[in-house]
């Protein structure tokens, strides 16, 4: 029976029923949660007994392990954690609606569902900190625009895929700080006349607390930044491993092969990464479009949160542990790399520079300097290590300060 059957007489049509339905099964441990904790503000108010608040609580640690609870005759995870609990559970919606009461839950996993991506990001920054330690004095060029720009070193280069996720572990930690306040006691939208007791941390405005998904759409632009980012990777490990540049092999953990040609290791990790950046962008984008026509406080649009943060934490944890495989397993041929980064024209920055130390305006040398490169003329002094030795960072020594202050700011986590 539907929490709302007072109301409605008879049955909804079939085809209604099942459009209204909501795939939540995913907060069912969540959702056991806060039950848990409205049934000890129950207690707390006279309006359950300690056996019964004893019985609730049991009840709900099973329900908690068992999806088999939510069957096809539930309406929602609500309505079947209040079947389960039997002749108790007619009396745990006192003081509460199913706004608060998903709001609540929602909240919950949103802010498990951050720990985890913290937890997944941690794992792939520490194979991209291990990866950039072993090549800390492996030439390559620096890019702008995906042409030679100046010489680095791959440590370096990897050290930037770090700070980017470092950067994004900060995005989660702020979803999470967003997550934690609690709706409970706002009831559908302006809290009760039980003088149910406040919980921790108790949003202070009723209507507002049953209305927000900020904390949802800060989850999912955490996550679509993520995912830019990991994108970014993929796109230089299926640059790096293509024919053209040759600066690294795919491990065969994580690389398919072609149905055709029998030649073929596919970067399909890498791609697919790619490809689910514009599906996370996407949720975010779909989830601001249905708040943002919301009178306040709560209406049923609000039931279409779930479904992109459910899949958006799934992508996150399937996307992060393949890439990670990936990471940990690629091979850099150095010997590539070492040729690439012997490309004099490399070293024009550095030419322009020394004639500015001998007093030449900037514009002058660069202009001196790209006549020569013009011409064919050019002939820089010194060579790719030297350029990187003379500039703050980017060698070896730079590399391996850069690692200590990462695991620093990562803390026990690397």
């Amino acid at each position: 029976m539907s929490l709302w059957a007072g109301r409605v007489e008879g049955s909804l049509d079939p085809a209604v029923w099942e459009f209204l339905r909501s795939d939540d099964a995913e907060l069912l441990p969540y959702d056991c949660e806060a039950t848990a904790e409205h049934a000890q503000r129950l207690r707390a108010a006279g309006l359950l007994t300690e056996a019964e608040l004893a019985e609730v609580e049991a009840r709900l640690a099973e329900i908690a392990q068992d999806p088999a609870t939510y069957t096809d005759a539930d309406e929602d995870v609500h309505t079947a954690i209040e079947r389960a609990l039997g002749d108790v559970g007619r009396k745990i919606h006192a003081g509460r609606s199913r706004n608060d009461q998903v709001a609540a839950a929602l909240r919950l996993y949103v802010l498990d569902a951050c720990a985890e991506a913290r937890e997944e990001i941690d794992a792939l920054a520490l194979v991209a900190l291990s990866f950039a330690e072993s090549e800390a004095d492996t030439l390559m060029p620096g890019y702008t625009h995906l042409q030679r720009g100046q010489p680095v070193t791959l440590g370096h280069h990897l050290l930037a895929w770090v700070e980017m996720l470092d950067r994004d572990r900060g995005r989660f930690a702020h979803a999470a700080e967003a997550a934690a306040e609690s709706p409970l006691g706002a009831g559908a939208l302006a809290g009760s006349t039980l003088g149910l007791p406040p919980p921790a941390g108790q949003m202070p405005n009723s209507i507002d607390a049953v209305a927000d998904r900020d904390f949802a759409l800060d989850y999912l632009y955490a996550a679509a930044v993520l995912f830019v980012h990991l994108s970014r990777i993929g796109e230089e490990l299926v640059l790096w491993s293509s024919s053209e540049f040759g600066f690294a092999r795919l491990p065969e953990t994580a690389a398919t092969g072609s149905s055709m040609m029998p030649q073929k290791l596919n970067p399909d990790v890498a791609e697919l990464i790619r490809g689910k950046a514009g599906t996370a962008i996407g949720r975010l984008t779909g989830l601001l479009a249905t708040v943002k026509g919301l009178p306040l406080a709560y209406d049923r649009d609000l039931q279409e949160d779930k479904t992109p943060v459910f899949a958006t934490r799934r992508d996150i944890r399937l996307a992060l542990q393949a890439l990670t495989v990936l990471c940990s397993g690629v091979e850099v041929d150095r010997e590539r790399l070492a040729a690439a980064a012997s490309d004099p024209q490399l070293l024009a920055t550095d030419a322009a520079e020394a004639l500015v130390r001998e007093g030449t305006p900037f514009r002058e040398a660069h202009e001196q300097v790209a006549a020569s490169v013009r011409d064919g003329s050019f002939a820089p002094d010194g060579t790719a290590a030297e350029s990187v030795a003379a500039r703050d960072g980017v060698g070896p020594g730079g590399v391996a300060d850069a690692i200590a202050e990462l695991r620093r700011r990562f803390g026990d986590n690397l």
